[in-house]
């Protein structure tokens, strides 16, 4: 994939891997931590590999516990990979951050130093439900990321795609659109305020 890795690149777009097998585990009783928290230490050494010599600042990487409407209880906690996730070359860095599952988890950001040059783009929309967030609770959610990380270090996002599974409407496109709407109004909130 190198080669279409730069041209991408080449062709003045910012470089976006999408890594959802990063955070998503089959379940709990399939691999103990230690073991998922190799394989994830794995492929992103592949893929540090894969990216190599290519500028970091104009890639990100995508990373999700799934964009499916599901319990999510079995999801990894970010805490428990948040080092290894940081070890991969792209500067900008994709989480979910607005489903009820992994709202709370803003908080890792306290505990953890983000290394010079890197952008988290935490979801303040949430791309699995039809329901429109209010534009001051997408301000607030990127007001805690920027108390915690910098403003400058974050770039506020949808926590996956609107349309990831083929033939399934998960989210009507009407109310995609207003949830952009929403992103939007949000980010000029929070921006008077910040």
């Amino acid at each position: 994939m190198r080669r279409e890795y730069e041209a991408i690149i080449d062709a003045g777009f910012v470089l976006q891997l999408d890594c959802p097998d990063l955070a998503s585990r089959p379940g709990p009783e399939d691999y103990t931590l230690e073991d998922f928290r190799r394989e994830i230490a794995q492929n992103v050494e592949a893929l540090n590999y894969a990216t190599k010599g290519l500028p970091e600042d104009r890639m990100r990487i995508h990373v999700c516990w799934g964009s499916d409407e599901r319990p999510h209880h079995t999801d990894l906690e970010l805490r428990d990979i948040v080092d290894i996730l940081l070890r991969a070359r792209p500067a900008g860095m994709t989480i979910v951050a607005a489903n009820g599952r992994h709202e709370h988890e803003w908080k890792v950001w306290e505990d953890v130093k983000l290394p010079e040059g890197k952008v988290i783009i935490p979801g303040v929309i949430d791309s699995t439900t039809n329901i429109i967030e209010h534009p001051e609770t997408v301000a607030e959610r990127i007001c805690r990321f920027a108390a915690v990380l910098g403003k400058e270090n974050l770039i506020a996002g949808v926590d996956c795609g609107f349309q990831t599974q083929v033939g399934r409407d998960l989210v009507d496109p009407r109310v995609a659109w207003a949830k952009l709407r929403s992103l939007v109004e949000g980010a000029r909130l929070a921006s008077e305020v910040l």
